[in-house]
């Protein structure tokens, strides 16, 4: 037998097999019962348009302000780490080591009890702002390093044609390094959107109100009210609404920087 009849042998085999799946699947499947607890238009009408309105609304907004702080405050800690002063280096290398390696929960946690408890220091806004800050220190984490290897990714050649046009080095850094290297992180940045677009789910912990819930609190909630699945599946089709655009935004970014390249 040829290579090429086996190669198609086998993958008609594996076609087979996958549609077996398939179809064992939906016969198991009681998909009355599915419907009536996944999918049930009255409970998914119970939801609306508070789901949208409040929790939407609330996880968009919450993303974006975490995403902002975090991008500001981790800019700062990427240019610390690469400071030539070595207590700025220690901060920052201190400060991203934490808060990478202490999962979330525990940081929104940490702002919203512990905080208050040891230092006397209630975080303006309450539990939202607490959570908030909990998800900005954490994202800030991340993006310094990712805006660091930004950084060290434009050629040394463009630091040192401003450098020999008299510019001073905060001038070079702040007008040809920084635009570059946000132009090289961009993919990863936009994944770190929605990486904090799902971590919004978190901040139940610090507590929440009606109109300050998310959108997996919210469905959490209808789904002990109605005794049914259904909000968590609309929640789960609104996450889906959002990431899937940006993901494939970051797809098509990350084709274009490649060609460009």
């Amino acid at each position: 037998m040829r290579r090429t009849t086996k190669q198609r042998l086998t993958r008609g085999i594996l076609y087979v097999v996958f549609l077996a799946i398939l179809v064992m699947v939906a016969f198991a499947t009681d998909w009355r019962l599915v419907q009536t607890q996944f999918f049930n238009a009255e409970v998914a009408r119970s939801q609306l348009p508070q789901i949208v309105t409040i929790a939407l609304r609330n996880t968009l907004l919450f993303t974006l302000v975490s995403f902002v702080g975090g991008l500001v405050l981790g800019t700062i800690m990427a240019l610390m780490k690469l400071s030539s002063i070595t207590p700025y280096r220690w901060f920052a290398t201190g400060f991203i080591e934490l808060f990478r390696g202490i999962p979330a929960l525990l940081t929104i946690f940490a702002m919203a009890y512990m905080l208050p408890i040891a230092l006397g220091v209630q975080v303006p806004g309450g539990a939202v702002g607490a959570g908030l800050l909990g998800l900005i220190l954490v994202a800030a984490a991340y993006m310094a390093e990712i805006i660091r290897s930004g950084i060290q990714a434009v050629p040394k050649g463009q630091r040192e044609a401003a450098r020999s046009l008299g510019m001073s080095q905060a001038r070079t850094m702040y007008t040809v390094i920084l635009p570059q290297a946000f132009r090289i992180v961009i993919p990863p940045v936009t994944n770190e959107f929605v990486l904090l677009l799902k971590d919004t789910s978190l901040l139940f912990i610090a507590g929440s109100t009606l109109q300050t819930k998310e959108l997996t609190t919210f469905a959490r909630d209808g789904l002990t009210t109605n005794a049914n699945a259904t909000p968590l599946i609309m929640a789960a089709m609104l996450y889906l609404l959002v990431t899937i655009p940006l993901t494939s935004l970051v797809a098509r970014l990350e084709r274009k920087m490649a060609k460009s390249r």
